[in-house]
């Protein structure tokens, strides 16, 4: 596979297009989406107990890829070559006919109690198979992620960057009228499937943050009657409540990249400063000092610096500043309020909030805050979350009137593909994992 591409912010903020003949290949163009064409057949059941599985894992995976809008699958209806099994010899001529430019073949089988999926991924008009072929095993329970690091792998093959279906979401899921909303802290898949339920409806809880190894959770917490930063074993549903000093409320906690510390908002005496905390406990460091609120820090990916929302200026605008604190640059200068600032995985972008003329947006800048790029606009557009590739942001979608609510939507950094994200009722708050292990 021939793969096309450029560094930075335009290329990152532009979308795949196909190129017309020659070897499958991806172009950056200036924005304009043409979804690749892909073939799926059937996946093949080599014992008769996979047959069902065989079904749920291509569906799962037909689902991740054409989810992105960077691929289009080509029905089975108009599929000239038929796989009798894994082995069959592919006749690219019947898949040139049909515009198939990428074909996916695999087959599914239960092996001493394990599912087991062998697939490979083929360069239609090369003639040629990408990579070579692969099987992945896991238990008959874990099928979905199978589907998903399957998926995974086709649509880095194919676009040369890292895949992001074998994710999770954590989210504060709401229920109940808007004068007595109860949420609950919530993990899910990244396409809403296996909700989990991490606390009970008797507080509220709100904005989740997952550390680097996806292993645990910080959030805000209110059972106490003030805000507090609570930390969550994801594996052991067990929580504790970082130590705090008193007479204050701390809130809107984040990890560090290495999991060792915390940076959050600490508001004592009506001001709200930046502080860094050991996991562990121990004294806080105080990072910025000043009589203006600051809160929402997000660290790069390096752990150098942290990027938080601040009113100093008179208006809540971006500031960068080193991690161990020191004097602030501002980066945001467009018209409008910005807040809920969030580093990309890639280190390159900064994800925010933008308030302007009564509407709500979803945007990204350059970590100079150069090449401001709007995504969204709505009514309520609140609070980004950056996929593992860096490739996709979900946020916080509030809907206006009695009807109306908040849900989890998408969209790609691109500006396209806007989508809401399947939820159990109304949703807010999501934090997305890294990858799984």
């Amino acid at each position: 596979m021939a793969l096309v591409a450029a560094s930075g912010l335009c290329a990152a903020m532009t979308a795949p297009a196909l190129a017309q003949d020659g070897p499958l290949r991806i172009e950056i163009t200036d924005g304009v989406i043409e979804p690749l064409p892909y073939a799926m057949p059937s996946l093949i059941a080599e014992t008769g107990d996979a047959t069902q599985a065989a079904a749920d894992i291509a569906s799962v995976i037909r689902s991740d890829l054409s989810g992105t809008g960077l691929f289009r699958e080509i029905p089975e209806s108009a599929h000239i070559q038929r796989f009798s099994s894994f082995g069959t010899s592919v006749s690219y001529q019947d898949w040139q006919a049909i515009n198939a430019q990428a074909l996916i073949v695999g087959a599914v089988s239960n092996s001493g109690g394990k599912l087991v999926v062998k697939f490979r991924l083929y360069d239609v008009f090369s003639g040629q198979e990408l990579g070579e072929g692969q099987q992945l095993a896991a238990s008959p329970q874990s099928w979905r992620r199978l589907a998903h690091k399957v998926a995974d792998t086709i649509y880095s093959r194919i676009t040369g960057e890292g895949g992001y279906f074998d994710s999770r979401v954590a989210l504060v899921s709401e229920s109940g009228p808007k004068d007595n909303r109860q949420k609950r802290l919530a993990i899910m898949d990244y396409d809403g499937a296996n909700v989990n339920y991490l606390t009970d409806s008797s507080t509220i809880v709100l904005a989740p943050r997952f550390s680097a190894d996806g292993q645990r959770i910080l959030y805000t917490t209110f059972e106490t009657g003030f805000p507090r930063i609570k930390m969550l074993n994801v594996g052991t549903v067990s929580s504790q409540l970082l130590p705090e000093t008193p007479g204050t409320m701390t809130f809107a906690p984040r990890f560090s990249p290495d999991g060792q510390s915390i940076v959050y908002s600490m508001e004592e005496g009506g001001n709200t400063d930046l502080y860094k905390m050991s996991v562990n406990g121990g004294n806080p460091q105080r990072l910025t000092n000043s009589p203006a609120i600051e809160t929402a820090p997000s660290y790069s990916p390096d752990g150098s610096r942290i990027v938080f929302e601040s009113d100093r200026s008179g208006t809540q605008q971006i500031y960068i500043m080193n991690a161990n604190g020191g004097e602030p640059t501002r980066v945001s200068f467009g018209e409008g309020r910005y807040s809920t600032p969030v580093w990309s995985p890639r280190g390159d972008m900064i994800a925010f909030t933008k308030q302007h003329a009564g509407r709500f947006h979803i945007g990204v800048m350059r970590t100079d805050g150069s090449e401001e790029r709007l995504l969204t606009a709505s009514f309520l557009d609140e609070g980004p979350t950056w996929s593992p590739n860096g490739r996709v942001i979900m946020f916080t979608r509030e809907s206006p009137g009695a009807q109306g609510g908040a849900q989890l939507w998408s969209v790609d950094i691109s500006g396209r593909n806007l989508k809401q994200v399947s939820t159990p009722g109304q949703a807010s708050d999501p934090a997305w994992s890294p990858l799984l292990p």
